[in-house]
């Protein structure tokens, strides 16, 4: 059984703010039966995985730690929306954090473009999964500024997120560095300002901008963005 269950079941319980005993019985076992399971003692059958997942209204697969969709959907390049170009995007905040966003969103869609000329699955996985810790390791300390938030929610508790994040971030960075010396390609070694600008003319000003705020903190000329 996946080590998620166990941690998942207890936390969709408290969140439903009922006792053991009342939902060892309304799902059908005893309360140290249901115990059992919520502190991975015990296994439970597939009848009871069903049973809990209708119960809390979830997905098996979340259950099991499979997604952290509730619903268990999966998400693909098709599917996915792309709140920049909606006219009734929701997502507004701030002037800074609006800038900020379209700096990333931009850069990151040169980036990628770049990256998907070459072809490198495992280049572009290797990409992804650095940007994804990164984001992950910042939600996890915005979401623990929450007082409500339980740390019960992420497998990885938040005591040990730095390091487990930062492990990875490693991981990804020797793997660029050895690509770097490997791998040579012309879609990757003409990434010239004025080749930026030619190719991507409404996008490079964003990337130009994050390059340069990047490069001015790194040499100490400015704090923020």
């Amino acid at each position: 059984m996946v080590n998620d269950f166990p941690r998942t079941l207890s936390l969709l319980r408290k969140e439903k703010k009922i006792s053991q005993r009342k939902a060892a019985g309304d799902l059908g076992v005893s309360q140290a039966l249901l115990s059992h399971y919520e502190n991975g003692v015990r296994e439970p059958g597939l009848e009871f995985l069903v049973k809990a997942a209708d119960y809390y209204g979830v997905s098996s697969d979340y259950l099991l730690g499979r997604t952290m969709a509730r619903d268990g959907s999966a998400i693909d390049a098709e599917t996915l929306p792309d709140v920049m170009a909606q006219k009734d995007n929701v997502l507004k905040g701030s002037a800074m954090a609006l800038f900020t966003r379209k700096v990333l969103t931009n850069s990151l869609s040169v980036f990628f473009d770049i990256l998907g000329r070459h072809g490198d699955r495992k280049l572009i996985t290797e990409c992804g999964l650095y940007l994804y810790t990164a984001v992950y390791k910042l939600y996890r300390y915005v979401y623990s500024m929450g007082s409500q938030n339980p740390d019960s929610a992420f497998p990885v508790p938040f005591s040990q997120v730095d390091v487990m994040c930062d492990i990875q971030l490693k991981k990804s960075e020797l793997f660029m560095r050895k690509a770097s010396s490997e791998i040579s390609d012309d879609t990757l070694t003409e990434l010239t300002i004025s080749k930026l600008q030619a190719d991507y003319p409404q996008l490079a000003p964003s990337m130009l901008s994050l390059l340069h705020t990047v490069s001015d903190n790194l040499e100490g000329k400015k704090n923020g963005l």
